[in-house]
């Protein structure tokens, strides 16, 4: 019997969804995580650039942010189907609580070294890898899978709202209060994340049946990969991306410092272009997009990502630069948006967690292409490594056609 097809949802519905209160939390919760994220990504840039000088260490700062996905994804998607969420998210929330008290602490008495902020990353992406198996299955549990599409489009959304103001805000605090001060708002907003967390109403259905160990689970989760097209090509796209395309990021304090000779309020005030973007395209989805649409906004938001990077790198002044941005902000959201949409309505109920672990793996490719990218562009340059960079991405998707190509012929994506 054919799946059920997922409709888009009427406007003012899915605006409606403010209505449920734990979905209300949980999108904040993301909203200020996101935040904190964002500003702390942006201040150890500059920070580590202005001490070291080196793209490579700053790329480097990324990576170990990454890299726990890669390592741990698959383990921590196969252990959110056994754990309940809520308890989760409140203990990741804490432990980022505490690494940013700990660089607060060691930056108000000028002890902060790169080696503290290379753990401290490497600490936060463990608890960044546990979001989609975590938080995201949270909201798809509490909205319903009829709904998963427009929650995505407004989570995102703060995610893009987030990358407005974390930079804007980290580049101002670092300009005015310093490290300490940046880091001391964190701890302020992590305490808020908590204490939202803490109100969450909705408990998971425990434990599935099948108490397998965590390997035999893992296993499962690739299995239903292999065996489903949808996904295979959804994480190809992924793993494009992720290798070939965010990495740049890393770069925007470099060429905004070496190229276009800003400060790091301006340089703050540039990355948030790549946020204002996004969250105007988060804003659009939300409204807009139907079930029919999913697969090519998803392809179609990745290729035009690549190419706005390539602008990006190569254009000579900040009114075009920060154009740029804004349009890979844009792109950008429409892949974000899908990717977690697709993974989630493809999944059986049962394995979403582990699913979603995969996909953390897939994201965790990510080290590959900072370390890259950050050796590349100490050798040749910032901005032509992000250019070459950006172009083996269109390379690459090129070279995946069949695999990916089935999705465009999907009409739309059926829920399992």
């Amino acid at each position: 019997m054919p799946a059920a097809i997922v409709s888009p949802l009427p406007r003012t519905t899915r605006w409606g969804l403010f209505a449920n209160g734990d979905f209300r939390r949980l999108w904040l919760v993301g909203l200020v995580v996101f935040g904190v994220r964002w500003l702390e990504m942006l201040v150890i840039g500059v920070f580590v650039y202005r001490e070291t000088g080196s793209a490579f260490t700053v790329a480097s700062m990324t990576l170990l942010r990454l890299l726990p996905m890669a390592l741990f994804g698959a383990v921590i998607g196969a252990l959110a189907d056994r754990v309940e969420r809520r308890t989760s998210l409140i203990a990741v929330l804490l432990s980022m609580l505490t690494t940013s008290l700990c660089l607060a602490v060691l930056a108000s008495s000028g002890a902060l070294a790169v080696w503290h902020l290379a753990l401290a990353s490497f600490v936060n992406g463990i608890a960044w890898a546990a979001d989609n198996p975590v938080r995201r299955v949270m909201i798809g549990e509490v909205v319903g899978p009829e709904q998963m599409g427009s929650a995505m489009s407004i989570d995102v959304g703060a995610n893009n709202a987030s990358r407005m103001l974390g930079p804007t805000i980290g580049g101002l605090l670092l300009a005015g209060a310093g490290i300490s001060g940046a880091f001391a708002v964190s701890v302020v907003c992590y305490a808020a994340a908590v204490l939202t967390a803490w109100r969450i109403g909705h408990r998971n259905v425990q434990p599935h049946p099948g108490n397998g160990a965590v390997l035999s689970r893992i296993l499962e989760g690739l299995m239903i990969v292999r065996r489903d097209p949808r996904l295979i090509a959804t994480l190809i796209i992924t793993v494009i991306y992720n290798v070939f395309g965010w990495p740049f990021t890393a770069m925007v304090p470099v060429i905004g410092q070496d190229n276009l000779h800003l400060g790091p309020s301006g340089i703050g005030l540039l990355a948030s272009m790549d946020g204002i973007g996004s969250f105007c395209g988060a804003v659009a989805l939300a409204m807009y997009a139907k079930a029919a649409h999913y697969t090519r906004l998803y392809i179609g938001g990745v290729t035009a990502y690549l190419v706005m990077l390539i602008v990006f790198a190569l254009v000579p002044n900040i009114p075009l630069a920060g154009l740029a941005l804004l349009l890979t902000g844009l792109t950008s959201s429409a892949f974000s948006v899908m990717q977690a949409t697709l993974v989630y309505l493809a999944a059986p109920p049962e394995m979403r967690g582990r699913l979603y672990g995969v996909l953390s793996v897939c994201i965790g490719s990510g080290p590959i292409g900072f370390f890259w990218l950050g050796l590349l562009a100490d050798g040749i340059g910032a901005s032509l490594a992000t250019a070459i960079t950006g172009g083996m991405g269109l390379v690459a998707l090129a070279l995946t056609v069949r695999w990916w190509r089935r999705l465009i012929a999907i009409q739309s994506f059926d829920t399992p």
